[in-house]
């Protein structure tokens, strides 16, 4: 989410509140709506206690999900670059086009998939250079114990990067259920609710607002809170991007320069196939 709006949010979310507070203190009776303000209060901590315990789980269960993410992002970079390290050892009929479709398949990552996890349109579609990979793979003959060793080194790796890019694009998809949103809303609104029986007339408007103001606050800042880590490919502050897969990708052009093995590739530089 956009810093900038998820300030405004919480700005405007408080100043409501706020303004309910004081609206319901004019006619508040003195000491607030409860008579015996210590079992009121006895209440309200069970009602903040169930609140930040769920918040608590729900807030572990959404970062592990983003840290997955993440880690599978940097993850699935490395083994590209590694994978075109290891295509070096097959024979010559099928390392470039091998070296080739892996760093199409880094493009499309950078340029279409990320796009398509921000907006949340990836789903289940399988990345077309992965295709082309196994296709190309399936030609491979191994004739001596080094492209043998290569082969099967390439196989690990493969389905290792797989893995790794399930995770990536499992964050994309959010993992927090949609009842568990209603869960926290609704609890949400009965502290908000409790929170205005709570006006007194005797207390002054600053110490009115304060209290009101405060609690408010801290329950909408967790709730944009649970909402950002539910969704880390977003464009706003703390937003995963493609960082790692466009270091490997100049890594690999690097290290093709270095050698002397740089070629036509078959797309172009969004990855999209010529």
């Amino acid at each position: 989410m956009n810093l900038a709006l998820a300030i405004v949010i919480v700005v405007v979310a408080t100043a409501v509140a706020v303004a309910a507070m004081l609206l319901v203190r004019r006619n508040a009776p003195g000491g607030s709506y409860f008579a015996d303000g210590d079992r009121a209060a006895g209440v309200f901590g069970v009602l903040a206690t169930g609140f930040s315990v769920l918040l608590g789980f729900i807030v572990f269960l959404a970062f592990t999900s983003y840290d997955d993410s993440r880690s599978g992002a940097e993850q699935e970079a490395l083994l590209l670059v590694q994978q075109v390290e290891t295509a070096q050892f097959f024979q010559r009929s099928v390392v470039a086009e091998l070296t080739g479709e892996l760093v199409c398949y880094g493009r499309s990552v950078v340029n279409g998939e990320w796009e398509r996890m921000r907006e949340g349109t990836q789903g289940d579609a399988i990345n077309p250079w992965g295709v082309e990979l196994f296709r190309t793979v399936k030609t491979v003959q191994p004739r001596t114990p080094s492209q043998q060793s290569a082969y099967d080194k390439w196989l690990d790796q493969t389905s290792t990067r797989e893995e790794a890019r399930r995770d990536r694009i499992h964050g994309a998809v959010g993992v927090i259920p949609t009842p568990l949103w209603i869960v926290l809303f609704f609890t949400a609104g009965v502290i908000f609710v409790f929170m205005l029986f709570f006006a007194d007339s005797g207390e002054g408007a600053v110490t009115q607002s304060v209290l009101m103001g405060t609690v408010v606050s801290v329950i909408v800042a967790m709730l944009l809170l649970l909402q950002f880590l539910d969704n880390p490919f977003h464009a706003g502050v703390g937003g995963l991007r493609p960082v790692a897969m466009e270091r490997s990708l100049r890594i690999v052009d690097e290290a093709l320069s270095a050698v002397g093995a740089e070629q036509a590739l078959p797309c172009d530089a969004e990855g999209t196939p010529r």
